[in-house]
């Protein structure tokens, strides 16, 4: 059976930079280390932005800007970066916080197979639950696992309830 691992957003505006907590902080040694021991796909998602985000639908709703790529806040995390050298991945750029590429990306490493898809990243209660609900509704006889202990979101509550809401649609909290 595949094994496929979903590297959501640890950038390092949601780790320790704009839009960054204590609990993103926290998780980066056990994201990293889950990195390390994985055998299989990988794919790693960037939040990209641009300078004009304020101007943005989202920027407007969230009037913090984050990301904007070229710059250090848009770079993986350097324990991430470090835990990904040597490996093979992809890199998928979202334009929204679900990433409706993703799932057909998945598709050609696994092809009609099932596979044992496993989500780690930020944020739990915006990125990771999106991605999370697309590749279940894509991939219906694949097992979707979220490691909680490699996520972090916007708040402790928000995080536990995107984690009770992935519980609600069959996919698998560790």
């Amino acid at each position: 059976m595949k094994k496929v691992l979903v590297v959501v957003d640890i950038q390092n505006d949601f780790v320790d930079g704009a839009l960054g907590t204590p609990e993103a902080v926290a998780i980066i040694d056990n994201a990293a280390e889950k990195i390390r021991n994985f055998d299989g796909d990988i794919f790693v998602t960037y939040d990209p932005h641009y300078d004009n985000y304020m101007d943005t639908l989202e920027g407007k709703k969230l009037p913090v800007p984050h990301c904007i790529k070229g710059t250090d806040g848009w770079q993986l995390n350097a324990k991430i970066a470090e835990a990904l050298k040597g490996k093979e991945y992809k890199t998928v750029e979202k334009l929204t916080f679900g990433s409706v590429e993703l799932p057909e990306l998945v598709k050609e490493v696994i092809g009609d197979n099932t596979a044992e898809i496993t989500l780690i990243g930020l944020c739990t209660d915006i990125c990771v639950v999106s991605n999370a609900l697309l590749l279940k509704a894509n991939f219906l006889d694949s097992e979707i696992y979220v490691d909680s202990s490699c996520c972090a979101g916007v708040t402790r509550d928000t995080h536990n309830a995107a984690l009770e809401t992935m519980k609600c649609c069959q996919i698998n909290v560790i």
